[in-house]
């Protein structure tokens, strides 16, 4: 996946997730984000990354946004390693 999809993936996560009345509050209370951060920092991989480290934390979350968006359930991970910074540490 190249980064410029990566990049859209996640924005088009976020979006979704200010949509939500329920998922929002959560979100905000998981990341400490609030609406001025969202502008301000959405353009940023590490923003990018914990947004979607934080919808994939639930596959219910999972299933709906990439069924609502018509993209594979293994998308958000993929997304995930092409942003910088974004690759899973392996530790051995």
């Amino acid at each position: 996946m190249t980064e410029d999809k990566a990049e859209t993936i996640a924005l088009m996560a976020l979006a979704w997730i200010i949509a939500d009345d329920e998922l929002l509050p959560v979100f905000q209370g998981a990341t400490g984000a609030m609406a001025d951060d969202f502008r301000a920092r959405a353009s940023e991989a590490e923003f990018q990354v914990s947004t979607l480290d934080f919808l994939m934390m639930q596959d219910s979350w999972v299933i709906a946004f990439c069924d609502a968006k018509g993209l594979s359930y293994d998308s958000l991970m993929e997304a995930r390693q092409s942003l910088p910074g974004g690759a899973e540490m392996h530790w051995t």
